[in-house]
């Protein structure tokens, strides 16, 4: 199901059951596995390869160069999972070699209008991107991300799982798991306490969150000493999880 208008490098591999419609671009070094559609006027350049049963919609750009200053047409990759839905006018670049040379973007994902993931971005699973959010390079986003339109993300940030980033919001820090961050400079608003809901957690797990969200952000303790609080208070872990992500944190939190 090739459209005769579309120009396919003879040596892109793609499987049996693929669609692509009129006017798409597939270069040479492509792989698009079985079911999934490019529907038209897509570009897919690059070492890139792309899963099965997703959709592409048109004028989407996927695997283009970085938009890095020192890169040199090294040959580095971009690597999107299974059951995608990526929406018109989205770019999506491959990696830079300073960037570890890799781009990667899980499964069942959906990435709306003029989203763009920019070079050596680590991106999970079931993420939801709203027109015109936006990933600068090297950032971080674990699973079940919502980002509502107009967001911005610096470079090397990390998004924790859960996390909700509202629209027109500039996030310079990483976010915790389970938050909400708002604002022109990300501040954090309390716990996404509809999309915990939505996502099944228990009362139980929701109330442990809010506690430590409380300890943490709306006491007068010191981080670290916060932090060991919530290690002696309370357990699971979702706990272990946020506890483990702000220790870890290179470029410091949203508070």
């Amino acid at each position: 199901m090739i459209h005769p208008t579309a120009i396919i490098h003879k040596n892109a591999e793609i499987d049996d059951d693929v669609d692509i419609g009129p006017y798409c671009v597939v270069e040479e070094k492509v792989t698009i596995r079985k079911g999934t559609k490019l529907l038209g006027h897509v570009v897919v350049q690059g070492h890139t390869t792309i899963g099965e049963g997703c959709t592409i919609s048109p004028f989407a750009s996927i695997g283009g160069p970085p938009q890095d200053i020192s890169y040199k047409g090294e040959d580095t990759t971009l690597s999107i999972g299974n059951h995608n839905i990526i929406k018109e006018y989205v770019t999506i670049n491959k990696g830079s070699v300073h960037g570890g040379g890799a781009t990667e973007v899980g499964n069942n994902n959906f990435i709306m209008a003029y989203a763009h993931i920019a070079h050596d971005c680590k991106v999970g699973s079931s993420i939801i991107m709203a027109n015109c959010a936006t990933l600068a390079g090297h950032v971080e986003v674990a699973d079940f991300v919502t980002f509502a339109g107009l967001c911005a993300v610096h470079q090397f940030c990390r998004i924790g799982k859960y996390a909700f980033i509202s629209g027109i919001t500039g996030v310079p820090k990483d976010v915790p798991p389970f938050m909400i961050a708002a604002g022109s400079r990300a501040e954090l608003y309390g716990l996404n306490v509809v999309g915990l809901e939505r996502r099944g957690f228990t009362r139980e797990d929701i109330s442990q969150l809010k506690k430590a969200y409380r300890i943490l952000f709306r006491s007068s303790l010191p981080l670290t000493t916060s932090l060991k609080v919530i290690q002696e208070e309370l357990k699971g872990e979702h706990i272990d999880e946020l506890i483990h992500f702000i220790q870890s944190s290179r470029r410091g939190i949203c508070r």
